[in-house]
């Protein structure tokens, strides 16, 4: 792939995070979003390279750069961000005496799907509500920090971004001239064929 220097500087900047460094987080929202992060995108023990998504999602609230639109429900990205990883330790405390890092993956399930349906009412959560942060906030980052980083783009077929030349066939299983073909099964030789022109 032929990236342009900014392209290629953005991509580095991903490849070179962290994961174990914060600035945003303080000890207790670091453990409770790392627990987040690892149970909404589990990622797999033999990955060689893991998205760092606790780490992401503290270096974006760090810098205060947000996403150019906030659901009016919500407060800004900062401040909704505290006030819910300090109310989903409140729900933990509350029905298992624990914070949620230290939760097991079963309770951890079981705590969020009743914050997804709003189903808890800790006066932690303020004038948040618990099904909008967990659709709006919580998922959105997560979900959007981990397709933002190379280590997951095989999994969807993505190649990277197409800077500095840009995609020009947008349309359903459109390819540009550029892009290899998917050599699924029974295609094989038709991909080899195809991709011998890729260039």
């Amino acid at each position: 792939m032929s990236w342009n220097e900014q392209t290629r500087a953005v991509i580095d900047a991903r490849t070179g995070i962290d994961p174990d460094f914060h600035r945003f987080c303080d000890e207790a929202e670091w453990k409770a979003l790392r627990a987040l992060c690892d149970q909404i995108i589990p990622q797999p023990a033999d990955r060689t390279v893991k998205v760092p998504l606790a780490a992401m999602i503290d270096q974006k609230l760090y810098s205060g750069k947000g996403d150019g639109y906030r659901d009016a429900r919500l407060p800004e990205q900062d401040k909704a961000w505290r006030l819910g990883l300090a109310a989903i330790d409140t729900e933990a405390v509350a029905a298992c005496e624990k914070p949620f890092s230290d939760l097991s993956n079963d309770q951890r399930r079981w705590l969020l799907c009743r914050i997804q349906r709003g189903q808890v009412s800790s006066e932690a959560w303020q004038d948040l509500s618990p099904a909008t942060f967990f659709a709006k906030r919580l998922l959105h980052d997560i979900v959007s920090a981990y397709y933002a980083h190379p280590a997951s783009w095989s999994e969807i077929g993505f190649g990277g971004p197409a800077g500095p030349r840009g995609y020009v066939r947008m349309n359903f299983d459109r390819r540009d001239p550029w892009e290899a073909a998917e050599a699924s099964p029974g295609r094989e030789d038709r991909a080899r064929r195809e991709n011998e022109r890729v260039g």
